[in-house]
């Protein structure tokens, strides 16, 4: 390892990010360092924005892979670099505006039936009933769950924080049933051995072909499940409020997006079609 990668990694470790977005930006620092055959070192900001023009045009970046490679860049000259004014004024795309796949609750019902294993049937039903992302549940410890309150206690997620998430009597009955079948160590979801977490890209893959039994053929992942926690919830009366707070989003305006995903009450509203053209056996007489 050289001394600038060492203090490259040093320095994003002072700053708390986590292990995974120190592997990250780690990665795209060395990847731009490869592109040219020099050390970063010796390089500026116009070979940087030489090389974010090549990902976006001949490989064709997507917006957030630009934003993470730009950020990891940044950190690398701004700070273990000692340029503060490098890479400044290069431009940050804007966000795009996508909505998120959502099942329908038939769809999840559905999704549910097919699975048989009482382990990802668990797993799964704690993302869809509490809301929690997967790396949340990956880090849940069998004490996390507190019955007495009706809480799932969530250790540092997105963003650093600890939070409570809720903890319905279903959920409940369902994780008992779970405990006493796999008797679970200190992770509530271990991997191949008890003390160790499980694999990252396993419940997203057993979720895929749990879809395709169902004969659901929307593109969906661990995410999704969240997705429809959120949706679901919206289009049942729960507050937006009360939405936000279960799912941990600092802004109301992120948990706004699912305003724009359930269509609940746009179904509910008259058809115009109707109102301008008389029922069918009326137009007949």
């Amino acid at each position: 390892m050289t001394p600038l990668r060492r203090r490259y990694i040093e320095d994003l470790r002072l700053k708390n990010f986590s292990p995974n977005t120190i592997r990250v930006y780690t990665h795209a620092v060395a990847a731009f360092a490869r592109f040219f055959g020099r050390s970063p070192e010796a390089l500026g900001e116009e070979d940087v924005r030489k090389y974010l023009v090549h990902l976006v045009y001949d490989r064709g970046l997507s917006r957030s892979q630009y934003v993470l490679q730009l950020n990891a860049l940044r950190h690398l000259y701004q700070d273990t670099l000692g340029r503060p004014n490098s890479l400044a004024d290069l431009p940050r795309p804007k966000r795009e505006q996508r909505l998120p796949v959502v099942l329908s609750r038939d769809e999840v019902q559905r999704l549910f039936s097919v699975v048989t294993n009482l382990k990802h049937r668990a797993l799964f039903m704690v993302a869809y009933d509490a809301g929690l992302r997967l790396s949340e549940i990956l880090h849940l410890r069998v004490e996390d769950i507190d019955s007495q309150r009706g809480v799932i206690r969530i250790r540092q997620g997105k963003g650093h924080k600890d939070r409570y998430a809720r903890l319905t009597p279903e959920l409940l009955g369902l994780l008992r049933e779970y405990w006493r079948a796999y008797r679970p160590g200190a992770w509530l979801f271990p991997g191949a051995s008890p003390d160790k977490q499980y694999d990252l890209a396993t419940p997203g893959h057993v979720l895929k072909q749990a879809a395709r039994r169902a004969g659901i053929t929307k593109r969906i992942s661990m995410h999704t499940l969240r997705h429809c926690f959120a949706t679901h919830l919206l289009e049942l009366g729960t507050n937006l409020r009360v939405i936000q707070k279960l799912l941990g989003h600092g802004s109301i305006n992120t948990t706004a997006l699912y305003t724009h995903v359930s269509l609940q009450e746009a179904h509910d509203a008259p058809s115009m079609m109707a109102l301008i053209e008389p029922p069918a056996n009326q137009g007949s007489q």
